[in-house]
């Protein structure tokens, strides 16, 4: 067993910069066997922007099987069926995810949830600056609005600063997640 097995699950609304600090914590701790940055796999053309994601058609979607999949924006969205080996084998799997299927992730793996966010304003300018969603979109994107279960163990980290910053604490909040929690 390599260390604590966790499922962090990274979620927040889009434009909060997810795929950021996840690229960012990634690179950075590339050496660190204890860690899994999974790669989702999208209903969404390579070429269309945002993170990178196994694309697929919504017909070889529906023929894969997932560990986590829901349907957001229009799109399919899964994580990888062999995260459940690697946290078998006590790896701490990174995932950027959905807020709606925290409950099912929850129910079948040992999860803590980082929620990544910032002010609406700094939300809708990343937004129209990705140039991936019309007006309409964005506005849609920062009415939709999740609760997250509250018996999850959350940490919210407020994106609002330099991108460093929010780097820092994204980085320590998973170094956190990966020690085991004290005794008693």
């Amino acid at each position: 067993m390599t260390g604590h097995p966790m499922l962090i699950l990274v979620v927040g609304p889009s434009g909060a910069g997810k795929d950021t600090l996840i690229g960012v914590a990634q690179n950075a701790l590339a050496a660190d066997p204890r860690f899994r940055f999974v790669r989702r796999v999208i209903t969404r053309p390579s070429h269309a922007g945002g993170e990178a994601h196994d694309a697929v058609s919504e017909a070889a979607f529906a023929q894969r099987q997932f560990a986590l999949k829901w349907q957001a924006h229009g799109l399919h969205y899964g994580i990888p069926l062999d995260i459940i080996a690697d946290l078998a084998r006590g790896i701490v799997v990174v995932a950027n995810v959905s807020r709606g299927i925290i409950a099912d992730a929850s129910t079948r793996f040992p999860v803590r949830v980082i929620e990544v966010t910032a002010p609406p304003e700094i939300l809708a300018a990343r937004l129209a600056g990705r140039g991936r969603e019309s007006p309409q979109d964005v506005v849609q994107r920062l009415a939709r609005d999740v609760p997250i279960p509250s018996y999850v163990s959350v940490e919210t980290i407020v994106n609002d600063g330099t991108p460093a910053e929010a780097a820092d604490r994204f980085i320590n909040a998973l170094l956190r997640a990966a020690s085991p929690a004290p005794p008693g």
